[in-house]
């Protein structure tokens, strides 16, 4: 692919020599790696969602070429595709999935309700439509089968996508003593005008329970990288995460630590530190460019 662009960048009469294509979290990996050893993972939890770990060559059964001079390699899981019969798969998400823009091919981004995003829409602070369609769907329902918003279920609930993942992130985190902002967000969102504190708790629970799975399903493959390297027991390890999701949306944030910590137990959770990316993914990217960088020479400059 490299090659490729090269061709085309010359092509064009561009004077740029593209020397290496990074994944955003394998490079979010490689930056918190050159800063500590104890780095051993990394994941993305924003637009899209995706983990990168630090294995020893020797347990890569597919590589087949000579080990690398470090003995390590490091394995993009791309986990977005990730699909599983055990996965708990609700009708919502089956709906959302044979309606997306690739059925079938973003299994655990739309079961989990990851923020995988639109190509072309970006969505405030950070991105996505998925997370918030899942609760539209929800309401929906209740809607159709409970008369929740009243005898007539708003025309505006039946729109795909109406409820942006930030908005729906905003009424979860909703303290006020009356839920006042998602009282805002039904009548702005959905023209639903009148709703009572009774509704407005129902919309809440609802945001926590999406929330809460999609945080506890990262946590566990968080928590199953750690059991594939062995590292849960003896040694402390660092796991970067990187995104939106996870830098913006604390009560997201805060399930994610408790599953980790509830799956690890407590004899264990204290050897794993979760922390967030200081320089995403960028740092990674240019210290890999730079280490696979050719000396010039004498004569070349």
């Amino acid at each position: 692919m490299v090659n490729e662009l090269n061709r085309a960048l010359q092509k064009h009469g561009l004077d740029m020599l593209v020397s290496t294509l990074v994944d955003d979290t394998v490079g979010e990996l490689a930056g918190g790696r050159f800063n500590s050893r104890d780095v051993v993972a990394a994941v993305t939890l924003g637009m899209g969602t995706n983990a990168a770990y630090v294995e020893r060559a020797e347990a890569v059964p597919k590589w087949s070429g000579r080990l690398p001079n470090t003995e390590e390699m490091v394995i993009n899981m791309d986990w977005g595709n990730f699909s599983c019969s055990h996965l708990a798969i609700t009708s919502y998400d089956a709906c959302l999935d044979a309606e997306s823009l690739n059925p079938g091919e973003r299994v655990l981004q739309i079961y989990y309700v990851f923020l995988h995003g639109h190509p072309l829409i970006t969505y405030g602070t950070y991105n996505g439509m998925y997370l918030g369609d899942i609760v539209r769907r929800v309401l929906l329902k209740m809607a159709e089968e409970t008369a929740l918003f009243g005898d007539t279920v708003p025309p505006k609930l039946r729109i795909p996508y109406v409820l942006r993942s930030p908005d729906m992130a905003l009424m979860h985190q909703d303290t006020s003593e009356d839920r006042e902002v998602i009282g805002e967000k039904l009548k702005d969102i959905f023209g639903i005008a009148d709703s009572t504190r009774m509704v407005r708790e129902v919309v809440a629970e609802v945001c926590d329970i999406v929330t809460e799975r999609g945080a506890r399903l990262a946590g566990a493959g968080i928590v199953g990288i750690l059991k594939k390297l062995g590292r849960t027991e003896t040694k402390r390890s660092v796991v970067i995460v990187e995104g939106g999701l996870y830098e913006h949306y604390r009560l997201f944030r805060n399930y994610l630590h408790s599953s980790i910590w509830e799956m690890l137990g407590k004899e264990f959770s204290d050897n794993v530190i979760i922390e967030e990316s200081l320089g995403g993914s960028g740092i990674g990217a240019v210290l890999l460019t730079t280490s696979h960088l050719q000396p010039i020479s004498a004569s070349d400059s």
